[in-house]
């Protein structure tokens, strides 16, 4: 194995440094917890007596802590598509935990939105904070004091980083998560694409749009394309928090049901010893190797959002120069949809994360010696699984089987791996240019000011859109409106490119792990709401968006100089009044768009 690149050396040493006090203080928390917290041996009898009265088979055996009693907490519903093969997670679990003298109860529950279904409606404005609630709700559920180790049921959006930033408040134990994996390919996603911008133009009616999609997303499992939720996969891989080679192994079959075997084995062992917990694993190098293997995969735009969250709920700061630094060092060796026309079933066929883990270590790109909960070090992770009998080997990955798709470190797609930061005059934000063709990496054009997604698609569909533009959308921060993903504006704004324009996006919301071709400057911080020079923008101003530079800024204007623009109305109904509290008090996006993580860090 290669030594450490030096530059993610220098990267991880100031993120060390930098999170002295803070990490110092949650893992003496953690040690305390350890020691004093609440656990079975310390609960009262009518404490006790609660905790196992409904148990059946598994009463004695919890009442007489006879093995290990692991916590399953779950983000089980059958209306998202991803988490549905959950529903019978729970039972199989505890047979499995019955095997190796260990129990398993379902903890509790968390929501679990799905985006795909909330997109562009007003229900998208709760997604973000729902990550808080589904921190919060796996703290109720661990809160018992009954449970020697965890194991975290979830995979999309907002629901992986929530279930890890709740869980790490219980860092003490030892914890895994449990993906269910990806459904089998529909539709090809390029068709699809195609068929949502004939829509967007008028061309097709909703009946082929409606018989598109359906024939995209249509079973249990995640969506195929390369997203927040599959980006969420890799991540746990690289973590260290998955049975090696977990990820990308479709539902229903005999296979995911041997790894889900293997998860509840592997934790029940590392609850009877004592060892691995989970704060020890969420270390500083294993958040590099995640933002790494975001870079290195081209994931979801979305983690330069729940990396830094996740980070401060383990006492680690991370930021967006970080990862700017870090995409400089890491090529592109990915391309999945959107960044490619193959989907993550393919990506699995060719060589998945067991090929990416692999090379990655043999260029010396990835901290090699981090504690990992599903194997005994990270080279594991660089095999891929296959059941021989009833017994699971793990294969060593040699080569891709798909170099269209997925290429060794010598040979990537692009030198970096495509998530720049952009500042200047009108603030910070991501650009993730690893989809979008160099060429387009520099635009100049004169801004078009919106408040909201459906202004902009008004003034495409009255064709006040035809020229160079650099459209804003503003007042769609974490503070505003709670930062809704944009994806509603991927078609529109990917038909004015195709026409010739330069088109460029400018927000500060989100267009998450969906977004394409168009060049686009998200997460601007400081948002319009919080006074940010963004806010201050005006129709007519020209707008300079260079990744190759860095740079974000409004020409030869005195931002400083004006008003801020008035803000909207605070949005009400769906349920996004019950969220104002969070919106008031949440931080920027850099920092993890979070109300919780604030109010936790004020009480130390």
């Amino acid at each position: 194995m290669a030594k450490l690149d030096p530059r993610i050396a220098a990267v991880t040493d100031r993120i060390i440094e930098r999170s002295k006090g803070s990490r110092g203080r949650y893992l003496q928390l953690m040690g305390d917890e350890a020691e004093r917290g609440i656990s079975r041996p310390r609960l009262s009898c009518g404490n006790f007596a609660h905790g196992f009265a409904a148990s059946g088979e598994d009463k004695q055996a919890i009442r007489t802590m006879r093995g290990p009693n692991l916590a399953i907490v779950t983000a089980y519903n059958d209306m998202l598509s991803a988490h549905q093969p959950y529903g019978r997670y729970p039972e199989q679990m505890k047979i499995f935990a019955r095997e190796v003298g260990a129990t398993a109860q379902v903890a509790g529950g968390t929501p679990a939105m799905c985006d795909g279904v909330t997109q562009g409606q007003p229900g998208m404005d709760l997604s973000l904070f729902s990550r808080d609630v589904i921190a919060m709700s796996t703290a109720v559920a661990l809160s018992h004091g009954m449970f020697d180790g965890a194991a975290l049921l979830g995979i999309c959006d907002k629901i992986v980083p929530g279930l890890l930033i709740g869980a790490l408040r219980f860092g003490h134990l030892p914890m895994m998560l449990i993906p269910s994996g990806p459904m089998p390919s529909g539709l090809a996603n390029k068709e699809k694409q195609r068929i949502r911008q004939l829509y967007a133009e008028g061309k097709v009616g909703k009946d082929e749009l409606l018989a598109s999609e359906s024939a995209s997303y249509h079973a249990a499992g995640t969506c195929t394309f390369y997203g927040t939720a599959n980006s969420n996969q890799m991540m746990m891989e690289l973590m260290g928090l998955h049975i090696p080679g977990a990820a990308f192994i479709n539902p229903g079959t005999p296979l995911r049901q041997a790894m889900t075997r293997a998860a509840v084995h592997r934790l029940a062992e590392l609850a009877k010893e004592k060892t691995r917990p989970l704060a020890q694993v969420v270390d500083e190098k294993a958040i590099v190797n995640a933002a790494i293997g975001l870079l290195a995969t081209g994931g979801s735009t979305n983690h330069a959002i729940h990396i830094p969250a996740i980070a401060r709920a383990a006492g680690i700061v991370i930021d967006w120069q970080d990862f700017d630094e870090l995409s400089a060092a890491v090529p592109l060796i990915a391309r999945v949809y959107p960044n490619g026309s193959g989907d993550v079933n393919d990506f699995h066929h060719a060589g998945g994360m067991a090929f990416v883990t692999r090379t990655l270590l043999e260029a010396g790109l990835l901290h090699a010696d981090t504690l990992t909960a599903g194997a005994d070090q990270l080279e594991a992770y660089s095999g891929n699984p296959r059941l021989d009998g009833e017994e699971i080997v793990w294969d060593r990955t040699a080569e891709s089987t798909d170099l269209t798709m997925l290429r060794p470190v010598n040979e990537p797609f692009l030198a970096d791996g495509g998530m720049r930061l952009v500042t200047g005059n009108i603030g910070r934000a991501t650009f993730k240019t690893s989809a979008v063709s160099p060429e387009r990496w520099t635009i100049e054009a004169p801004a078009r000011v919106f408040s909201d997604q459906e202004q902009v698609l008004a003034a495409f569909a009255a064709d006040e859109l035809n020229q160079d533009v650099v459209v804003v959308v503003r007042f769609q921060g974490p503070r505003a409106n709670g930062m809704p993903e944009l994806h509603k504006l991927t078609p529109v704004l990917g038909v004015l490119q195709d026409r010739g324009y330069q088109v460029a996006l400018l927000t500060d919301g989100r267009m998450s792990g969906a977004s394409g071709k168009v060049p686009a400057a998200i997460h601007c911080c400081p948002e319009a709401l919080n006074d940010g020079p963004i806010g201050r923008l005006r129709d007519g101003d020209i707008v300079r968006l260079c990744a190759k530079r860095g740079l974000l800024e409004a020409v030869d204007v005195d931002l400083a100089s004006r008003d801020a623009c008035a803000p909207p109305p605070p949005p009400i109904g769906t349920g996004r009044e019950l969220f104002a509290f969070m919106r008031a008090t949440a931080d920027n996006a850099e920092r993890g768009a979070s109300a919780m993580l604030s109010a936790m860090e004020a009480v130390g």
